[in-house]
């Protein structure tokens, strides 16, 4: 099968696409057949080699962590999926890709919703799963208000979007030309950057940041300390004392499995919209990762086949 990977660490153009074996499923997985697949910042980190010292690769690697697909191939132990569902969801956490490709082995998945398209799913189930673990790790509640620092991206708009179906306030930093987006899945927007505690319409209870730009220790300061602030993007975390949240890696956090089903009702309950910010064929991935790597990409980017 055909499959995104690289061979050494560098820029965009170390990216290749190469035929290698294909995946199948063992017990507990299912294969599918992959129409569409998400890219994720940390794919970008592996393959720079910013990670390659906290969660070294076997190369040639081939990345990705989600997709949506048809399933063609089920493994033992598995229920009430079958041969022919459209489902999406992650692969093995432990193998740090595989989705970038024709075929992908999920480990976690759910029912496709089906008021989505692929594009629009394809790189949903990172998003949910992560937005369901941190909201949970800071404890929102209704009726708080929630700063989210990068909230236009993949995983704060889905973050957004679930903190508001909880009864929650959300605060969303973006740059100015997303701010119309933030207010149409629901968040209060404001423009980034330093002296941010003055553009602030009303104090928060908890922070989340979802872009690592430098901004922790302000973001400290704005939610009273630590403990309500949680990063997934920010290295420097535990010099502050906060909780950098992983679902991979050295002292991974366990997976929010309910945040497949989250985003599922939420998406059939026409409330949960996803903004695609460009949709690449594997052979353009550079472009998407490039994209990426600008860190303004407005909602996901998505790779087919």
């Amino acid at each position: 099968m055909r499959a995104l990977q690289f061979s050494e660490y560098g820029s965009a153009d170390v990216l290749h696409v190469a035929d290698v074996p294909e995946p199948h499923a063992g017990p507990g997985q299912i294969r599918i057949a992959v129409r569409a697949s998400g890219l994720t910042p940390a794919d970008t980190y592996f393959r720079s080699g910013r990670f390659r010292d906290w969660m070294p690769l076997t190369l040639p690697h081939v990345l990705g962590v989600d997709a949506a697909g048809v399933v063609d191939e089920i493994g033992a132990g598995v229920g009430e999926t079958k041969v022919g569902d459209e489902v999406f969801g992650l692969v093995d956490v432990a193998q740090k890709g595989g989705a970038n490709a024709e075929y992908a082995v999920l480990t976690l998945w759910g029912p496709k919703p089906a008021a989505l398209s692929w594009e629009e799913v394809g790189g949903l189930a990172g998003n949910a799963e992560t937005s369901q673990r941190v909201l949970d790790q800071l404890k929102l509640k209704e009726g708080e208000t929630l700063l989210i620092e990068g909230a236009a991206g993949g995983v704060g708009s889905v973050a957004t979007q679930f903190a508001v179906a909880r009864g929650a306030t959300v605060i969303g930093t973006a740059s100015p030309h997303n701010h119309d987006f933030l207010r149409e899945i629901g968040a209060i927007p404001v423009t980034y950057g330093p002296g941010l505690a003055h553009r602030l319409p009303q104090m928060v209870d908890a922070v989340l940041d979802t872009a690592g730009k430098g901004s922790l220790r302000e973001l400290v300061a704005l939610a009273g300390g630590p403990e309500r602030v949680v990063t997934i993007a920010d290295m420097t975390a535990p010099e502050l004392g906060v909780k950098l949240s992983r679902s991979a890696g050295p002292d991974a956090d366990p997976q929010a499995v309910e945040g497949l089903q989250v985003a599922h009702d939420l998406a059939q309950q026409g409330k949960l919209r996803r903004l695609v910010a460009g949709v690449f064929r594997l052979q353009e991935a550079a472009k998407a990762h490039e994209l990426s790597e600008t860190g303004h990409a407005r909602g996901k980017i998505v790779l087919v086949p």
